[in-house]
Order: C-alpha cells, then sequence, then structure tokens
C-alpha cells in the first residue's frame, strides 16, 4: 500500500494525544510501502505543533528528522532541509520552503514584507529583499 500522509495522521502519530487515533496512525505509517509527505503536510504540522500543542523548535525538527529518517517515507529533501534551517534559527518553517522552492522554479530573489525572514534567509545565502 502506497499513501499519501495527511496533517492530521502526523500529528497523532507525534503527539499521541489521542490513544486509539496514535495507535492507529502508527499502524498505517509502518504497514505502508510507501508514505509520501507533501509539502504542505509538513508546512501545516509546523504550524499545528507550533501553534496549537506549543511544542519547541528542538521538538519539532526532531519529528521532522524522525520521520525523514523513516525507510518508507518520500518527500522533497531538499525543500524540508531549507525549511529546518530556517527555523532552527528562528523563523518559520514555511518561509524556509517558500524560499528553497521559489530558487527551485528558477526566480532569482525572495520578495517579502516580513523583514524576520529577509533577517534570516539573507545570511543563508539566499537573495532576499524586504519591500518596505
Amino acid at each position: 500500500m502506497k499513501i499519501t500522509a495527511d496533517t492530521n495522521l502526523l500529528i497523532r502519530a507525534a503527539v499521541q494525544d489521542d490513544v486509539r487515533q496514535a495507535r492507529l496512525a502508527a499502524k498505517v505509517l509502518q504497514e505502508a510501502d510507501l508514505v509520501a509527505v507533501p509539502i504542505p503536510v509538513l508546512c501545516e504540522f509546523v504550524w499545528v505543533l507550533r501553534r496549537g500543542y506549543k511544542r519547541s523548535v528542538p521538538n519539532i525538527s526532531d519529528a521532522i528528522q524522525r520521520l525523514m529518517n523513516g525507510v518508507n517515507v518520500v518527500m522533497n529533501r531538499p525543500a524540508v532541509e531549507a525549511g529546518l534551517s530556517v527555523l532552527a534559527a528562528g523563523g518559520d518553517f514555511a518561509d524556509g520552503i517558500i524560499a528553497y522552492e521559489g530558487d527551485w522554479l528558477g526566480a532569482e530573489e525572495f520578495v517579502s514584507f516580513d523583514s524576520k525572514a529577509i533577517s534570516i534567509l539573507q545570511p543563508q545565502g539566499t537573495r532576499a529583499r524586504l519591500l518596505s
């Protein structure tokens, strides 16, 4: 069986706040031949863990690393690494992914009104411009 994991499946497996659903989530994730994890799912996953569950950045990064290490898990790993890098620097996971994918799509510069994103992306080597 090859599956696409929805955010709520990953949250149940990571948080274990509903015993029955956590057990079902773990079972389907372990039994699947392939678990596809789309980038939007990971952006939601990080947002829910940070805002809803008040999890720390190291806790969230660890959860994503464990998921990435799954032998049956497929995802856009370079994009996820970019998101984790920005998250570790105090920014938003999604900003790292957005900058990465924009570059991958041929953009030359990340442009935003978000000064925090710009201040994190520039030292990481991303051409980024703040609009003000």
